[in-house]
């Protein structure tokens, strides 16, 4: 049962219904799957048009509750207690139990919920797309390569969507490292379906990943056109890819300019974007280029966030915000409700209390100079795959400050190493080879 083939349930008002409802869903889903476009808009004509049809809801009950922005996901809450009395099916009623268990921040008890439902609906797209991101934000890498393997066989290549299958899976096998498959899976899915920008980014990713910096201008440069549109919601993501291979080249002032042009441009307050935003600012201050008046704008969109409770992945990278605008009573609020948070509450709590404290923590000792502190912290809270927070690309900007640190404070025996290891991974890496120069001058 593919997404379009998804069963109806309900009292349906007028003949003709059920159709007309069914195209909105299909066009709503086709958004969410190529993010471009307005799912949410789509959704709310299907759910005009037929008020008992439970998928809309339940497409729109993920599409807030997976944003990690706290208004969105009492939006989404209000959505699921409106949605479940429609739910009839075995299918609805097991999205409803997965959403249940998301938005009581319970990510893991959500995906693995979603793990089972696969196995039992392995064509409902809804179902693999919302496990698949379930399982970037927790960062499972395993999973997000397992959950495409297991219904990848009851697919056939002539299936719509099959492309955007092709697309997840290469993320997978990017995350869990088989830079090969990633890459040759993610151009064929590319091929299939050029709007695909998940697909796209995976490509960016083993791009990345392997150093090779110029084929990833190249790679982007050559598809712009296809995800860099105004209605594309991953294209603030994807210039980050491009930045990232400028700076990686020694170029950081093409980085700034598509920062200033591209990332920033239009000023988004979408956590993904602000996260990007952050990330890639705090890489130009480990480089000692003045940012200092960027800082504020990013700040300021992270208020509406960072409230310590929801995603510490977000709240972490509000906190390199804070820092940069000299609003470090906004990192303590953040510390503080960490530390405060009352027992049970939820699986983001355990995450902000075992990697989200020491990370913020860390990156705070950075910025204050407290370079051997700094190291301290950070070593151990960088070992957070299949924990929680996004890609390993994300997640080097860890192991990038840790670098620095034990740089600068002067621990030349912790700077060789670590130097040796990012080396180990990326050998043609400039910033990584300039690493190696200075802990051996």
């Amino acid at each position: 049962m593919s997404h379009q083939e998804t069963r109806l349930s309900g009292n349906w008002p007028a003949a003709g219904s059920k159709e007309v409802a069914l195209d909105y869903f299909n066009a709503a889903m086709r958004a969410f799957n190529i993010y471009r476009g307005d799912p949410v808009a789509l959704a709310d004509k299907a759910i005009e048009t037929a008020p008992d049809y439970a998928m809309p809801y339940i497409l729109k009950a993920y599409l807030f509750g997976l944003a990690t922005e706290p208004d969105a996901v009492v939006e989404a809450r209000s959505i699921l207690a409106t949605v479940q009395p429609h739910a009839k099916s075995e299918l609805e009623k097991s999205h409803v139990d997965a959403l249940n268990a998301l938005l009581a921040n319970n990510w893991t008890e959500a995906a693995v919920k979603l793990d089972r439902h696969n196995m039992s609906f392995p064509h409902d797209m809804l179902g693999l797309q919302a496990g698949h991101l379930m399982d970037f934000y927790r960062a499972n890498a395993r999973d997000l390569r397992d959950r495409i393997a297991r219904v990848l066989p009851k697919w056939s290549e002539d299936q719509p969507g099959y492309s955007i299958l092709l697309g997840m899976y290469s993320f997978g096998l990017e995350e869990t490292g088989d830079y090969g498959r990633a890459e040759a899976i993610g151009r064929e899915a590319v091929e299939r379906d050029p709007l695909d920008c998940w697909a796209q980014h995976s490509v960016a990713h083993v791009l990345e990943m392997q150093g090779r910096a110029e084929d990833g201008i190249e790679w982007m440069a050559s598809r712009e056109p296809n995800w860099s549109g105004d209605d594309n919601f991953f294209k603030v993501h994807n210039w980050w890819h491009k930045a990232l291979y400028h700076l990686d080249l020694g170029q950081a002032n093409e980085a700034i300019k598509l920062y200033d042009a591209r990332i920033r441009e239009g000023k988004s307050d979408v956590a993904l974007d602000l996260v990007d935003a952050s990330a890639l600012l705090w890489r130009l201050h480990l480089e000692d280029h003045d940012i200092s008046d960027r800082w504020a704008d990013v700040a300021a969109c992270w208020d509406n966030h960072a409230d310590g409770k929801l995603y510490p992945f977000n709240d972490w990278h509000a906190a390199m915000a804070y820092l940069g605008s000299g609003r470090d009573e906004e990192v303590d609020r953040i510390v503080n409700q960490y530390r405060n948070a009352p027992a049970g509450g939820g699986e983001t709590s355990r995450w902000a209390a075992a990697t989200g404290l020491p990370l913020i923590e860390g990156f705070r000792a950075f910025w204050q100079g407290r370079y051997e502190d700094a190291t301290e912290a950070l070593h151990g809270a960088r070992f957070i795959a299949n924990s929680f927070g996004g890609s390993h690309a994300q997640r080097d900007i860890i192991d990038w400050t840790l670098t620095e640190a034990a740089l600068r404070s002067g621990n030349r025996n912790a700077a060789e190493a670590l130097a040796n290891e990012r080396i180990a991974v990326k050998p043609h890496s400039p910033i990584n080879k300039r690493f190696l120069g200075r802990a051996n001058a």
